[in-house]
């Protein structure tokens, strides 16, 4: 991969690591196709959120230390999980204060890791609105006193979960690195992407990766060079119930829901931002493929991606790694293609980790959906 590059004492460190690809015998065998797994499940945060939210904080981070008052930052956010982690892992990596508010179906495990790290943590509202809504309207314009009052220089920064430019360009890293690595380490073309797509700031990244303006001039858009003379195709996945997108592509028009009733709360956006939407107008629906599993497909999934690979990861992804346990690789990939050009397929899986799993989780999902869900 080249030389390591090692930040100079007046820059800060990156707050996200260059993840592992590797291929996947136990999901080759079972989808039929090549499977490579991006393994963004141990970035610092324990997601691929370090990427976007990471890049955010460090711009920011950048801009005020270069302004003429050089100001010290202070980060907020509102999340009940991958978010907030992220959030307080870069301030924490940035030597920066962070405050995250809660809604009280934030689990313990998560509160415990935020105050951990350094965060100062708030409870309030029974949903993300509504802890965002107290975060914006509440909690910051209060700090602002308490901030000024100290006499440091302080700017508040707002942190959202997925909805800036900033965060998809620091996902759309783990897209440059997946080019390089499928060159270099795995001397292989790659025909797809898999992802899973909450609010859009992944997706958006991927979307960029492959596909955007700059492609093949320095590190944006990986384009036709790693795909063997076409762009990869990606394909989105989320669980019914929060399943944002692919309502909006069933209607043909952006649409927000009424309610999430998946058990997958990371791909909980009523809505999937803007710019998530215009990619699927811009590329058309063979490139950005929509599509969905059940909640027991995605937790099962993370049951058995558990016991194959002996790593733990959210219902969330395993939305995305249902898909090679289900047929629905092939259903949505592979139409058309004879056995042996299906054999011949490369698909790189974003497994994107999540705070919301433990070994007790995965043993509620086997005995919930263990009957429900029948796998060869």
């Amino acid at each position: 991969m080249g030389s390591v590059a090692f930040p100079s004492p007046s820059e800060p460190p990156k707050p996200w690591v260059e993840t592992p690809l590797i291929y996947s015998a136990q999901l080759s065998n079972t989808a039929g196709c090549n499977i490579y797994l991006k393994l963004e499940n141990v970035q610092p945060s324990g997601s691929f959120k370090s990427r976007g939210i990471g890049n955010m904080m460090l711009r920011s981070t950048l801009s005020s230390s270069s302004e003429e008052t050089p100001q010290k930052n202070h980060f907020f956010c509102s999340s009940a999980g991958n978010a907030g982690l992220a959030c307080a892992t870069t301030a924490h990596t940035l030597a920066c204060p962070a405050t995250i508010v809660v809604p009280t179906s934030a689990r313990e495990p998560v509160l415990r890791r935020l105050r951990q790290l350094g965060a100062s943590v708030v409870i309030h509202g029974s949903s993300w609105f509504e802890a965002d809504t107290h975060l914006r309207e509440v909690v910051m314009p209060a700090s602002a006193v308490a901030d000024s009052s100290d006499g440091e220089k302080v700017k508040q920064v707002y942190v959202p979960p997925f909805d800036h430019e900033d965060i998809w360009a620091g996902a759309a890293t783990l897209m440059d690195e997946v080019a390089e690595q499928m060159k270099v380490v795995h001397r292989a073309f790659l025909d797809a992407v898999v992802c899973n797509v909450g609010g859009g700031g992944l997706l958006n990244g991927i979307m960029e990766g492959v596909w955007g303006p700059t492609r093949n001039k320095g590190g944006r858009g990986m384009g036709k060079e790693v795909g063997g003379g076409k762009e990869p195709r990606v394909l989105a996945i989320e669980t019914v119930g929060a399943d944002s997108f692919n309502q909006s592509v069933q209607a043909g028009e952006l649409v927000k829901m009424k309610a999430i009733t998946s058990i997958a709360a990371s791909l909980g956006a009523l809505q999937v931002s803007r710019k998530t939407w215009e990619w699927r107008q811009q590329v058309g629906g063979k490139n950005l493929v929509s599509a969905t599993v059940t909640d027991a497909e995605a937790a099962m999934a993370s049951v058995r991606f558990a016991d194959e690979h002996r790593m733990l990861v959210e219902v969330a992804c395993g939305a995305t790694l249902a898909t090679a346990y289900n047929g629905d690789l092939r259903k949505y990939l592979g139409k058309g293609l004879s056995e042996e050009e299906w054999r011949n397929f490369n698909v790189v899986m974003v497994v994107c980790g999540g705070s919301h799993v433990s070994v007790d989780v995965l043993q509620q999902y086997k005995e919930e959906y263990g009957k429900e869900v029948t796998w060869a």
